[in-house]
């Protein structure tokens, strides 16, 4: 089963050597106020990284 199935992540093109994000994978974008907030805290604890509050990804784990 493909890593999006598994764990409800995108990945990107050319996963696991994308040139952008590398090995990691997209976090579906927050869909309230209160998951963007989250995903803030998210970020500051490194558990995410952001591009914009819309495109952030992470390590699979």
């Amino acid at each position: 089963m493909q890593p999006a199935h598994l764990y409800g992540v995108s990945t990107p093109e050319n996963w696991p050597n994308n040139q952008l994000i590398g090995s990691h994978v997209i976090v579906p974008p927050a869909d309230t106020v209160a998951k963007i907030k989250e995903r803030h805290e998210q970020q500051a604890q490194g558990i995410v990284q952001c591009l914009d509050w819309w495109f952030c990804y992470k390590k699979l784990s």
